[in-house]
């Protein structure tokens, strides 16, 4: 697959995570609610009646009858056993977006117009007529027609998106940045999170639950956004509403940072990493009023790797503190939290686990900041009411040097 047209699948995907989000945010009521995937890509439950929506983006295609007939077919599949009470009665409604073409659907459609342009096909020279192996007579298909809503004007991907922004600015009373970059943010990993759901009822959520879960502004970002965003854009982003401005305030800083896989991992790479860390977030002149260095903690990294990594930077005359005072002694957080300045040169504080960070926060009196870097899952799962945290997932060490 080439970049281009795997961009445009990727689209497609979003386009339809989209509409989700959208559907839920204009529903009127609380206990309204969508399931992805059900009967169709979305189906829409209110008080008064359900409806099955199939989604298409093609904005890059022209439109033509044969490619909503599958879809329609499918509908009506679904209409058959509906009236012969093997499912609920619900409405159809296809939603597509379309390059051109849309002249050719001249709506409302009639009977005839249903069966020549979407029901009737071939297939190795052999014409099929899907209503008559359904068994429905015109009568049945008028009121599949009732039941039935065609938009192929469907609004593009970026008109759709910004209309999903606004809604959730006028919901949540937020900015631009805090609709897209936090709500929207975790909207789009909530519906992810439901399609992938093999059970239909868990693929289920009302508008209400649906609020709650993404009124969090825990900063939580994921790789589906990053999708979305671009990585490059993502993490210039990153940097300029993040770290553009953070070496300026005197603040304790940990940096909790996931280690790759053994077979991707690099010390060089990562003891550059730290480095960049002690350099950009470490103020210790003369003239510094309140200086401060940054606190490190390294996540699936070996006791002995990081013996290593500590050899390594001692080695390089780089300073820094651990939080053990000689061989043999016990973790003391007095010891690391010590003031690091111009005459002992404490450039880096590198933490070796949890419950040595829970020590050294709670040592800690003055402002802090918690800045996790995650591969998989956030590892510190805790949230300090105090203490400002950003959980950023990342592919890679490389992409920390981009962001900080």
């Amino acid at each position: 697959m080439s970049e281009r047209s795997a961009i445009d699948t990727i689209k497609g995907y979003f386009y339809q995570f989209d509409y989700s989000i959208k559907c839920l945010l204009e529903l009127k009521n609380d206990n309204d609610s969508i399931i992805i995937e059900g009967i169709e890509d979305i189906d829409i439950k209110t008080a008064t009646e359900e409806t099955a929506v199939q989604c298409k983006y093609y904005s890059k295609t022209e439109y033509n009858h044969s490619v909503i007939a599958k879809p329609l077919r499918l509908m009506l599949n679904h209409f058959k056993n509906a009236k012969d009470g093997k499912s609920k009665r619900v409405k159809y409604y296809l939603n597509g977006c379309y390059k051109s073409g849309h002249e050719k659907l001249k709506q409302p459609i009639s009977v005839e117009f249903l069966k020549s342009n979407f029901l009737t096909y071939k297939r190795d020279n052999v014409t099929y007529r899907h209503y008559e192996s359904l068994g429905l007579t015109d009568d049945d298909l008028r009121e599949f027609i009732s039941l039935l809503s065609i938009n192929i004007n469907a609004t593009d991907y970026d008109s759709q998106l910004n209309s999903i922004l606004e809604l959730l600015k006028k919901q949540f009373g937020c900015s631009d940045f805090e609709a897209e970059n936090y709500y929207y943010n975790n909207a789009l990993n909530i519906i992810k999170s439901l399609a992938i759901e093999n059970a239909i009822e868990k693929r289920r959520i009302t508008k209400k639950r649906f609020l709650q879960l993404i009124d969090n502004k825990k900063f939580l970002f994921n790789i589906w956004f990053i999708k979305y965003k671009g990585k490059k854009s993502y993490l210039k982003e990153l940097r300029r509403n993040y770290f553009s401005s953070l070496n300026a305030s005197p603040f304790e800083r940990f940096f909790l940072i996931e280690v790759p896989p053994s077979d991707s991992y690099n010390r060089a790479e990562l003891k550059e990493l730290l480095m960049i860390i002690s350099e950009k977030y470490s103020r210790l002149s003369k003239r510094e009023k309140n200086p401060f260095c940054p606190y490190v903690l390294l996540f699936n990294i070996s006791n002995q790797e990081l013996i290593n990594l500590k050899t390594d930077l001692h080695n390089e005359n780089f300073i820094f503190k651990d939080g053990f005072d000689f061989y043999g002694a016990e973790f003391n957080p007095k010891s690391i939290t010590i003031e690091a300045n111009h005459y002992n040169n404490i450039r880096l504080k590198i933490i070796s686990n949890f419950p040595q960070l829970e020590l050294t926060l709670k040592e800690i009196t003055k402002t802090k900041e918690i800045y996790q870097f995650y591969i998989s899952k956030p590892l510190l799962k805790k949230n300090y009411e105090t203490i400002k945290q950003v959980n950023i997932q990342i592919e890679e060490l490389r992409d920390i040097k981009e962001v900080i």
